[in-house]
């Protein structure tokens, strides 16, 4: 439950690096319907002017404005409380993640460099593939320039999280919009965990099912992949997915209590991985507690273990 501690809401420059892609574009439309943001800042390699003034258009509070190339980036970034990064190149069917990584890392690495110098202090959320790399490369450049803070550098796997939440109340009849299922780990295949064990409301699992639940949990984005033979990966949900996370940060930054998210974050929950999604107490600045994974399940417990035992990629 999510209670507003506040009476005067705090408006927020956010910044989108990516705007104008598949991810970017219906991710800048649900962040224009937030009252908590005053100013949404669109920076892309192209197009970004258009679709700003596309969205300037929406009768909501947030201002619009796009920014185009290197030289805007700066600008761009300048007073941000949230950056949110999608930009990269979109998986394709026979892509392995490890393909993605050749590509999105140098992205990321730019980006990531020019928020660490124009606003150290703003919520980092990375979206762009593979999580369990763009992190972990981010937070070493923040840390190379001497502004890391671990309470504010994300990894969107919150869908995980959606697909889990939904995928869950397909199969056993509960309200989709008050199942909450923890996904713990990473944010490709194997990696991913949800915690079945763990569902609110509480459900009972055969050993199939919650084997078969699981593996489509992991595999959810090439099943997308799939589906779209060929003409994208998961944009529009993971436009939703990075939404409601960017939706809960704000909220706790206004003072909202008791804001739980699953966050790809540097962590010491388990022993072997230094980046690790569990549930995350949200606040003003950032993390205020890693809430850890909790008592798992055999099977859970078994999974945790392979886990630990690869690589951060």
């Amino acid at each position: 439950v999510v209670s507003l501690a506040v009476s005067a809401p705090r408006h927020a420059k956010v910044s989108v690096l990516g705007a104008a892609g598949g991810i970017g574009q219906p991710l800048s439309l649900l962040l224009k319907q937030s009252t908590l943001i005053s100013e949404l800042a669109l920076y892309d390699v192209a197009n970004t002017v258009g679709v700003a003034a596309d969205l300037s258009h929406i009768e909501s509070a947030a201002q619009v404005k796009g920014y185009v190339g290197d030289s805007q980036l700066e600008e761009c970034l300048q007073g941000s409380k949230i950056v949110i990064i999608p930009a990269g190149v979109p998986r394709k069917p026979g892509m392995t993640r490890d393909d993605l990584f050749n590509i999105n890392a140098g992205i990321a690495m730019t980006l990531a460099e020019a928020a660490s110098k124009a606003c150290p202090d703003a919520m980092m959320c990375i979206i762009s593939n593979p999580v369990n790399s763009t992190v972990p490369i981010a937070s070493e450049i923040y840390k190379k320039n001497g502004v890391f803070d671990p309470r504010k550098m994300f990894g969107v796997t919150t869908l995980d999280v959606v697909r889990a939440n939904t995928f869950i109340s397909e199969l056993k009849g509960t309200p989709v919009t008050q199942t909450q299922c923890p996904v713990i780990g990473g944010h490709a295949g194997i990696t991913i965990l949800p915690l079945l064990s763990q569902v609110e409301p509480s459900c009972e699992f055969t050993d199939e099912e919650r084997a078969a639940l699981t593996v489509r949990i992991q595999n959810a984005g090439t099943e997308v992949v799939e589906a779209k033979a060929g003409g994208g990966s998961a944009t529009l949900s993971m436009a939703y997915a990075g939404a409601r996370f960017a939706f809960a940060l704000l909220q706790a930054m206004n003072g909202a209590k008791n804001v739980v998210e699953c966050s790809y974050v540097e962590s010491d929950v388990t022993d072997d991985l230094q980046f690790f999604s569990s549930p995350l107490l949200l606040g003003p600045n950032g993390i205020e507690n890693n809430l850890g994974i909790g008592t798992l399940i055999d099977y859970e417990q078994q999974k945790v273990g392979r886990n630990e035992a690869r690589t951060c990629r």
